[in-house]
């Protein structure tokens, strides 16, 4: 029996999760009322498997040093190797899932693969487990497994699976507790008088967008009903190199078709098993999912951050940075960040989606990006910007430095608040320390490195004619962002 390597497949917008989850720093990185990410939790989880050594993560590339950075965070009993399989852009499932059973294929031929979401919450990770262990026992048959989620209520935002005859599996594996089964036929998101009939049926099953089979039983499946993927993601691998992190060729990835893994191989594939379970799993698709994450008071209301809710029923209020303060409110979601307010009808959490849609249209960051950015050195924050200036916040974790760079419209002037700066300033190096400061010219190579042990903490002002983040010429840089 060849080993499990776990996929996770992070990414995705978590549009109806915004103003929380925006592309640049999406649904897997938000913390839950427990102080833990989706990511994070979903690695642990993985990683606790039987005979796991080695996680493959499948992600965009400038969520990369984010990715390793969360793992590197977390605290493991036996620490898994890392691998990674980075996308240049978003090509839906398929493509992504072919890209890592080719990787696998190559050096890990004998291996059974677990793909998963790192956006999902599983509450019973022994029941998960279990349903893994079934599953395996079928991938090694040279099936194609999926998870269906046992339903408990008629869920119009999920696709279902339709069950088919029974499988048997031995014993020591039949005793998890999940039931394997022949898939009969997915069917789409259904509406709700569709759902109530599947739900009372108890032959549907939701799909979980989770499976489970070897590499090269996936690819043969994927050439013999998707040739044009099969054939795109193929010649892009080949134009890819090696090493890992193992970065796809974005011109090759980009004319690969977009297409989902159930379109492309599950939904015409014969040798299609699903594994019930019932795992108490959510994809935390929207904030109703993940306001029945806190406990709710006397009133029905949900609240995370700093909140005073005055004859207020069945709300959920996420502060982040402020006082909230609610008087006489009903059935609302209101979710507070330090550069967006969300206030939506309880009952609309799934239209959220259609704000970002707009922003999108407009042009407007916020759709993008948070006032606090995520960068692989670490973070800035702008704290004010006005006519010709921008005042930001920069951390620079220990170790790390910025790319060797150069303005030609802006000058900036740094301030260091805590720590020590390692600075190049044109020909000069030198070290700034706490309450000192420098000031670099417009058009003047520069550089700003973290020599120290703690982090460092800097006032950076900007002035200039025009203050976009894309006025920057990278000679240099650790990151391969030159």
């Amino acid at each position: 029996m060849g080993s499990l390597i776990p996929v996770i497949m992070s990414g995705g917008a978590g549009t109806r999760l915004w103003p929380v989850s925006r592309q640049a720093h999406p649904k897997p990185f938000m913390k839950l009322p427990d102080g833990d990410t989706l990511l994070q939790k979903t690695m642990r989880r993985v990683a606790s498997l039987d005979d796991v050594d080695t996680v493959m993560t499948l992600t965009n590339r400038e969520l990369y040093f984010e990715t390793r950075d969360r793992y590197q965070a977390i605290e493991f009993a036996d620490t898994p190797a890392f691998r990674y399989v980075l996308e240049p852009i978003g090509r839906n499932t398929a493509p992504a899932i072919a890209a890592a059973a080719m990787r696998l294929a190559e050096t890990d031929p004998d291996a059974v693969m677990l793909v998963v979401a790192a956006d999902h919450l599983i509450q019973r990770e022994d029941r998960f487990a279990g349903a893994v262990r079934v599953a395996r026992e079928l991938a090694e048959r040279d099936m194609l497994v999926t998870f269906g989620i046992t339903p408990t209520e008629p869920e119009t935002g999920f696709g279902y699976i339709e069950r088919g005859e029974g499988l048997s599996v031995p014993g020591e594996v039949d005793a998890s507790g999940a039931t394997p089964w022949r898939v009969a036929q997915f069917v789409e998101k259904p509406d709700l008088a569709t759902a109530e009939g599947y739900l009372a049926s108890g032959c549907y099953l939701w799909n979980s967008g989770m499976f489970c089979f070897r590499p090269a039983v996936f690819l043969a499946a994927l050439q013999e009903h998707a040739p044009e993927v099969f054939a795109a993601v193929s010649a892009t691998c080949s134009a890819s190199g090696d090493g890992d992190p193992f970065e796809l060729d974005k011109a090759g990835f980009s004319a690969v078709p977009s297409i989902s893994v159930d379109y492309a191989v599950m939904e015409r594939a014969g040798n299609v098993a699903v594994v019930e379970c019932d795992i108490e799993w959510s994809d935390i698709g929207a904030w109703g999912a993940f306001s029945r994450l806190i406990a709710a008071d006397a009133n029905g209301n949900r609240q995370l951050g700093e909140t005073l809710m005055i004859d207020s029923e069945g709300c959920f209020v996420d502060s982040q940075d402020r006082l909230v303060a609610t008087v006489g409110i009903k059935d609302l979601i209101v979710i507070d960040t330090a550069d967006a307010l969300l206030i939506a009808d309880r009952t609309r959490d799934q239209d959220v989606k259609k704000v970002v849609d707009v922003l999108k249209r407009d042009g407007h960051e916020s759709y993008m990006l948070h006032r606090t950015v995520h960068r692989p050195w670490g973070t800035y924050t702008v704290l004010e910007e006005g006519d010709r200036f921008k005042i930001k916040r920069i951390m620079v974790k220990p170790g790390r430095t910025l790319s060797l760079q150069m303005h030609h419209h802006r000058s900036e002037h740094w301030i260091v608040v805590c720590g020590t700066a390692k600075v190049v300033n044109g020909d000069e190096e030198f070290l700034v320390m706490t309450n000192e400061s420098t000031f670099i010219p417009a058009g003047t190579q520069h550089r700003l490195g973290n020599p120290g042990v703690l982090d460092l903490v800097m006032i950076e002002v900007q002035s200039g004619e025009y203050l976009g983040e894309d006025d920057i010429v990278r000679f240099e840089d650790v990151y391969g962002r030159s």
